[in-house]
This record gives C-alpha cells, structure tokens and sequence, in this order.
C-alpha cells in the first residue's frame, strides 16, 4: 500500500537538500543546466518511489545517486554519439573528436567525489551565483533562484507571484540556454568579479523579499511563504559569505522588517498601518536577530551600505515603544545618506514621510510635490497615498480625497485599497 506521507518526505528533504545536490550535480558533470535537470529527474522518480516503498534512509544521498545514474546514462548516451561523429568524420578525413572540459563527462572514478563534505558550502555558493548571474533579466533570476536554490516548484513560484506556471517554467529554461550560451561556468566568481557579482545575488534576495512583505498584487497583504524563503537564503549566504557587510545588512533588514509581521495584519488579513500597530506582538527573537545582524555589518565593514542603512533604519522603529516616541531626526538622517548610496524617488518619498514625523506635514509635503512636479513615480499609487495622508493632516480634506481616489485607481493590492477605502470613509 502507498505511503501517502511519502510525497511529504520528498517535499521536506527536497526544500532542505535541492541546493546541495544541485550543486553537487554541477560540481560532478560541469554543466548547470544538466545538473537541475538531473535533480528534478531524481525528484520525480521519489514521488513515485517513496510513498510505494517507504523513505529511504538517507534521503538526500539517495537523490544524488539517482541523479548521478542518470548523468552516467546522458554521457554513455552522448559518448556513443560523439562515437558515431567521431567515425563519421575520420571517414572524412577530419580527425578526431576533442575530449576534456566542463560538461564532456564525469571525472575518472574514484577522482572526483560526488557528496565531498568539504566542498558543499562552495556549490552552495557557486549555484547562488550561478542562478543570480547579471547576464539574466531580474525576473528570470528570481525564478531559477527561488527554483534550483530555494526548492521551489514552478506552481509554488507561480502562486508567489500570480502568475501562470507555463511563465514561470519558460523563464526558467530560458535562463539555463541563456547561460549556456553565455558560457558562464559552475564556480564562485574570483575576487576581482564577486562585488559586482554578490550585488546581483543580494537585489534578488531583496526583490523576492519586498514581494513577500508588500504583495504588489492580490489579496494577501503578506506572503509569508516567499518572505520566509528570503530570510531563510538570506540566512545561507551570510554563512557562506561571513567577511561581506552587506550581506549582513540585508539579512538585519529583513529579520527586522519580518519582526513587524505578526501586527501588520488584522484577523479579516486587512493591513494595519504602523501607527496602529500592537507593538507586543513584534516578534523579539527576530528584533535579536537582527540587531545582531547589523552590528556584524559594522564590525566587518567600513560604513553601512545601502542594505545596512535600510537596516538602521527599521531598528529605529524597532526599538521605539511608540511612533510618537521614535527617534524621527534619526529616521531623517538615514534616509539622506540612503538617498546618497542608492537614490530613487521611494527613497526620497520615505524621507518626505520621516520629515513630516520630524518637522511637520507641511515639511514633507514640500518634498512630496517635487518628486510630482518631476514626474516620479508615475504609475504607482505610494506617492497620491502619502500625499493624500500629508494634506489630511493638514486639513485639507478635498484634495486629500483625490489624492486617495487616484491610489485607489492605481493599487492592484485589494488589502491596501482596503486601508484607502477606510481613509476616504474616515474624510466623510
């Protein structure tokens, strides 16, 4: 009889081991795509196997055997073709085939381990760069990340991000052709490359991060599951990369950010906006986590980057016990050196709200009616909502009206048109 919680197994020791046997595959046969084709080969074969005849005992080295038969059946395969070539053109009088190099085959037996405990944390690491490689468009890294790192089927990514699982199966394997063709190989970047490098696998980490803790679609306010899979990778590359501040930085910022979830929501899953919020229900061990994140940034690093400021700045709101109470000057301060190290127009509107906090709505209004008089921001509702906030504190109740009306025109998240819809009735 079935095991029905065979499939369960696969799921668990799937989530926790895709990013080593992957790796290990890439690492044994020299071609990434290969690679994550064998381990999804290997996946499906335990979906099959293991409920009918039980979890094996060493589930992740039964995996990476499957998946190592199946690359010793693609090279036999692709040998006894090299073969026929091989004849083909002696007959023409061309030669010989060209053997050795990435992706010609495994190693000589007993010269390249499949599972070498010493070399995990490279795969690791190596498949982080890999998937989050700059020659790939942003969505197309995200997808292969949260895929051949995270564990992530293709209808998992799709439900994250609301799209068609066909969508995210196309991004998917025009990412590994795109590597392919780029010829980008199975390995940590040297040194001189890994900056650039490492700036590319943290914006992913932060893009998959945002979509989980400000769904930009739906119902949900929050997606749990895909902020929990940033923090669980942010988790990972600190550990592989220990010396990198920003690294760090980025993973305070999310462990302070995620601390906030458990008041952001209210029992019918409407937002509840930072003022409202019940400050005892912010998760303390994460605040911890935190804070303890940040100060490594400080201690291995030179300065705060931009992911170390953002981190600052929500340890500011972590440790107030109430918004009147927070330390806004500060909150200012951060903004202005994060609007110098990565400007952009939500920077600046974010530092319009701290001013407004710090000196008043008429302060930050005025920095709220440059960036519209400069265009920014066009097609998204953040700027009408916090200007329309700004006027109703002021007493300006009908344009603060429009300004609602129009964020509400331009919010495609129905849990934030719900807080708008609460503001415009409160005006009335």
């Amino acid at each position: 009889m079935a095991d029905p919680t065979g499939r369960e197994a696969v799921a668990a020791v799937w989530r926790i081991e895709s990013a080593h046997i992957v790796g290990a595959l890439a690492r044994y046969t020299g071609d990434f795509a290969l690679a994550e084709d064998l381990a999804q080969e290997a996946l499906a074969e335990a979906l099959v196997t293991w409920p009918r005849e039980g979890t094996p005992r060493n589930p992740a080295g039964w995996l990476l055997t499957v998946g190592r038969r199946r690359a010793i059946d693609a090279f036999r395969r692709r040998s006894a073709l090299d073969e026929r070539y091989a004849a083909l053109a002696h007959g023409l009088g061309e030669g010989g085939i060209l053997t050795g190099g990435p992706g010609t085959g495994p190693a000589p037996a007993g010269t390249e381990p499949l599972w070498d405990p010493d070399h995990i944390d490279d795969d690791v690491l190596a498949l982080i760069f890999t998937a989050c490689h700059p020659v790939l468009s942003r969505e197309a890294r995200v997808a292969l990340t949260l895929r051949v790192v995270g564990g992530l089927t293709s209808d998992e990514i799709a439900r994250a991000f609301l799209v068609p699982a066909a969508t995210v199966q196309a991004r998917i394997t025009r990412a590994k052709k795109s590597l392919a063709a780029a010829h980008v190989p199975f390995a940590v970047p040297p040194a001189g490359d890994r900056a650039q490098r490492l700036g590319s696998v943290l914006s992913v980490l932060y893009l998959i991060f945002t979509e989980g803790s400000s769904a930009s679609s739906g119902s949900d306010v929050i997606r749990f599951d895909l902020a929990a899979e940033a923090q669980r990778l942010a988790r990972v590359l600190a550990r592989l990369v220990p010396d990198e501040p920003e690294v760090h930085g980025l993973l305070a910022l999310l462990e302070l950010t995620a601390a906030r979830f458990p008041a952001r929501t209210a029992p019918d899953g409407a937002p509840i906006l930072l003022e409202d919020q019940d400050r005892r229900r912010w998760d303390r061990s994460a605040i911890r986590r935190g804070r303890a994140a940040l100060a490594q940034a400080t201690r291995v690093g030179r300065g705060l980057g931009a992911y170390g400021v953002q981190a600052a700045i929500a340890e500011c709101h972590a440790v107030a016990p109430s918004v009147s109470d927070t330390d806004w000057q500060r909150v200012v301060e951060l903004y202005a050196a994060l609007g110098r190290l990565a400007p952009s127009p939500v920077v600046e509107l974010n530092r319009a709200v701290a001013v407004a906090m710090a000196d008043g709505p008429a302060a930050g209004l005025q920095i709220v009616d440059r960036l519209r008089s400069d265009g920014a921001l066009p097609n998204s509702h953040l700027l009408p909502t916090v200007r329309g906030e700004l006027l109703a504190r002021m007493g300006r109740a009908e344009q603060a009206r429009a300004e609602w009306e129009r964020a509400m025109e331009l919010c495609g998240n129905e849990g934030e048109r719900t807080v708008l819809r609460r503001k415009l009735d409160a005006l009335t």
